[in-house]
């Protein structure tokens, strides 16, 4: 599979998991957290499907295009290693959703950020909050989700707290 056929895939994938995520999540209280920025397109289309819904984003430098920076006062600027813990000091258990797609080419900086991240984001999420990425983050007290149709099973991970 060509490169461009696998992000496009990979996008597919992501746009399918957040729009089922939403779904999930109906009314339910909380606020979402995008970890990596990026471009900004998964934080646009989340703030377009729950434009009522407060987003915090974390992002090591911000390179997104102009009309998708969020606010300072919803932007976690820094290395995530840093910043989630900060976070979850900050916000407790609020995120009712979580979309995490940060992984590097870098097998041994991936581990390090997935090991923050499986012992920092259940210090962060509601009971029945949806987590979303793009590595299997083990988070203990989760259960993993059908994916949507179309969406291969490794592609993305879909999990919910109990």
């Amino acid at each position: 599979m060509s490169r461009l056929d696998s992000v496009i895939r990979r996008l597919m994938a992501q746009r399918a998991c957040i729009d089922r995520a939403v779904e999930l999540i109906g009314d339910a209280p909380g606020s979402v957290l995008e970890i990596g920025l990026g471009n900004g397109r998964t934080f646009d289309h989340l703030r377009e499907k729950m434009p009522d819904r407060v987003i915090h984003v974390f992002e090591r430098q911000v390179a997104a295009h102009p009309d998708c920076i969020p606010d300072d006062d919803h932007l976690f600027l820094g290395e995530v290693v840093d910043t989630l813990p900060q976070a979850a000091d900050r916000l407790g258990r609020e995120a009712i959703l979580i979309h995490s797609d940060i992984s590097t080419p870098f097998q041994e900086i991936n581990e390090r950020i997935l090991a923050v991240q499986a012992a920092v984001l259940p210090k962060l999420m509601r009971p029945g909050a949806i987590l979303l990425a793009d590595q299997d983050i083990p988070v203990e007290g989760m259960a993993d989700l059908p994916l949507p149709d179309g969406v291969k099973p490794g592609r993305y991970f879909f999990k919910q707290m109990k």
